[in-house]
């Protein structure tokens, strides 16, 4: 039998330990984009609303890094939509993490108006998330946001 969750959790934390690496080489931007969609895979399988807008949150962001922009959006956007239909089922980190993912996007897609609008949006939601180190981490994520 998968043990789905095992598996989401491992992929997602390899796609951080890619993203994290400088010098990555073509073959690792591959196995990052595969890790992120493999992770978002198993959550579909068994996980909460929350694990999949996050599933789809890690999925923008890699597009993102890699200048792959329409992807990109497209799971900003998925990311979003997750976040707005199931609001009971988020932590108050995920909306800002959700602006914050298509601001990036938007960026990518070489938009600065509109990544502009959500990185503001970001930082007004993260104003309200109550847990001071939720807050400084999605604070660290905006200030790499360059608009």
């Amino acid at each position: 039998m998968t043990d789905h969750r095992a598996l989401g959790v491992e992929l997602f934390n390899r796609t951080w330990s890619l993203l994290e690496k400088n010098d990555r080489t073509a073959d690792e931007d591959a196995e990052l984009i595969h890790c992120a969609h493999a992770s978002a895979h198993h959550w579909l399988q068994i996980g909460t609303a929350a694990n999949r807008a996050r599933s789809e949150w890690q999925c923008a962001r890699v597009h993102a890094v890699l200048g792959q922009s329409e992807q990109a959006l497209y799971h900003a956007r998925r990311c979003l939509r997750l976040v707005e239909e199931h609001p009971d089922e988020m932590d108050d980190w995920d909306l800002a993490a959700a602006y914050e993912a298509l601001a990036r996007a938007h960026l990518a897609a070489g938009e600065s108006g509109e990544a502009a609008g959500y990185a503001a949006l970001a930082r007004d939601a993260t104003a309200a998330i109550a847990d001071e180190e939720d807050r400084a981490l999605i604070e660290a994520d905006l200030a790499t946001i360059r608009v």
